[in-house]
């Protein structure tokens, strides 16, 4: 029994190394099942992130760089993770920017805020300077914080993160199919790279 035990064990180990050696030598991993897509005429890609991971900070200007040079039949989307409480509040704070339309206008100001300002961000009362302070009327801040549109997504972070298999950030989701990191990629810099070729891939499908 024991010797059964062993060898399903050293099985399951050698399955799940090859699995690793498979991912980091094309730099993704295929998520299984693909998930479905926003829009199926284009090729979908999402970054998972959290204005508190230093990683994501980094990643940051590559990526902006990177949406530049994005061809028309790429729809890119921002997926805040919300693994916990601290992760949910900023998460919030992004949905809040979303249905104010001010995403363009606070995102890479919160991510120097908490990164290099050491400001935390996570309160309704720290929130409001801060979108007050980016010209958001105190009133329409609240209003949206506490509607039930931003906490309706806040509820589903969660459940998008397991969806795709994402356990942490920075992560990128390319048309459903395939998640990239620095992990399997090797750096930020592959980490575009390998977008560019699986968005390449999948742009010969549509």
């Amino acid at each position: 029994m024991f010797k059964k035990i062993t060898q399903t064990s050293v099985f399951i180990l050698l399955f799940a190394f090859s699995a690793l050696l498979r991912a980091e030598s094309v730099g993704y991993e295929t998520i299984s099942p693909a998930q479905p897509t926003h829009d199926t005429t284009k090729v979908e890609v999402i970054e998972f992130f959290w204005y508190g991971c230093p990683h994501c900070y980094d990643f940051e200007p590559l990526l902006n760089k990177w949406k530049e040079t994005l061809p028309k039949n790429v729809e890119f989307i921002h997926q805040p993770a919300a693994f916990n409480e601290t992760w949910s509040k900023h998460a919030k704070a992004y949905y809040t920017a979303e249905a104010l339309g001010v995403v363009d206008k606070i995102h890479a100001d919160f991510f120097e805020a908490v990164q290099k300002k050491g400001e935390e961000l996570q309160t309704e009362e720290q929130l409001t300077k801060f979108f007050v302070a980016h010209g958001v009327k105190e009133a329409d801040f609240h209003e949206a914080y506490n509607s039930f549109p931003v906490d309706a997504k806040l509820r589903q972070s969660g459940a998008m993160a397991a969806r795709y298999g994402i356990t942490g950030v920075p992560a990128i989701v390319v048309n459903g199919k395939y998640r990239v990191t620095g992990k399997t990629a090797g750096s930020h810099e592959k980490m575009i790279e390998v977008m560019n070729k699986l968005i390449a891939q999948e742009s010969g499908k549509k």
